[in-house]
């Protein structure tokens, strides 16, 4: 009973856990392109590693916390950019082929010894070199405090301070996709996602519109991208394709084209995941290693997407209806 009890507390603290907080941003950002705009980005993790990474490097160079901040969202909005100019006015799928090998390179430049004195080459950077701007702008006690069965340091890497924080920004984040999708912009981009022809028709720029969704929604993945790195380490190789999949799997499970369908599946994502995982260390721990349970876990996280894909393309908050042009 006791196992089954310490088992569950895992699980149920990852639903507050600044790791899903940061997904589920990840997954508001890429909602963006894909939900509302139609686009194909297969490198979110790109966004998210030159987000961490313009954070981690302002911040040791001396940039107040909100500077940094703004910094790595401007260093998403240079990446959409730079992938944005030469594909958006391409059809179908060559935006996710770019996407996907933009973030491969930019994680192999994190990787190289030529960029080694800024971003720490594969070591990374480690945690305590930036950390401290954002920890000094905690409002809360020391010590720690218990809520419920969950009890952690109310300041530090994990902490109740790292937590506030996350969600508070993924609230303001599903504030402004409400506002911006409920306006005649988020209308235009709905319409963009239908049929762009006939958007192009009524003479509205689709390139235009099209780069403000992918430079919105790559901010929005920068600023996950520094959410992932504050109770951590940045280390691009920690942030590859695997991310880039959970957070489409994350996106898809909660309902892609829904203002909450990105925090409700990240939320079930990690917590079932988490669940999995401890309870196969328990009951198979005997039988299989650590490495072991990781790769089935990986395993059956791609066998949900592809159940997902296959069954329930609209996710558990989604509308069918509002995929139906993927289908064309």
């Amino acid at each position: 009973m006791d196992e089954i009890i310490r088992i569950l507390t895992q699980a149920l603290a990852e639903l507050v856990a600044p790791t899903t907080a940061a997904y589920a941003l990840a997954a508001i950002g890429l909602n963006l392109h894909f939900g509302y705009t139609g686009l194909l980005n297969m490198g979110q993790a790109g966004f998210m590693l030159v987000g961490a990474y313009g954070f981690g490097i302002a911040t040791i160079a001396g940039a107040p916390f909100a500077l940094a901040l703004l910094i790595a969202a401007a260093a998403g909005t240079l990446f959409a950019l730079v992938l944005g100019i030469p594909t958006l006015k391409l059809r179908g799928d060559y935006l996710a082929i770019v996407t996907i090998s933009a973030a491969e390179i930019i994680r192999w430049l994190g990787r190289s010894t030529v960029f080694q004195q800024w971003t720490g080459g594969a070591s990374g950077l480690l945690g305590k070199s930036y950390k401290e701007t954002f920890q000094a702008l905690s409002f809360l006690p020391g010590g720690r405090t218990a809520v419920g069965p969950l009890d952690y340091i109310n300041n530090g890497s994990d902490s109740w301070w790292t937590r506030l924080f996350a969600w508070a920004l993924v609230l303001l984040a599903v504030l402004f996709v409400w506002l911006a999708t409920r306006s005649p912009w988020g209308r235009v981009l709905k319409g963009i996602r239908e049929d762009e022809d006939a958007v192009r028709a009524l003479g509205k720029n689709v390139y235009a519109m099209k780069m403000q969704a992918l430079v919105l929604g790559g901010v929005l993945g920068s600023l996950a991208g520094v959410l992932y790195v504050l109770p951590s380490a940045i280390a691009p190789d920690a942030m590859g394709r695997t991310m880039t999949f959970f957070t489409w799997t994350v996106l898809l499970l909660g309902g892609a084209a829904t203002l909450f369908g990105p925090v409700l599946g990240s939320m079930l994502f990690f917590f079932v995941y988490m669940l999995l995982r401890t309870g196969m260390r328990t009951g198979l721990g005997s039988w299989v290693g650590a490495t072991q349970v990781e790769q089935i876990g990986g395993l059956l996280v791609g066998v949900t997407l592809m159940l997902l894909v296959v069954f329930r393309p609209q996710g558990i908050l989604g509308n069918k209806k509002e995929l139906a042009f993927h289908g064309r």
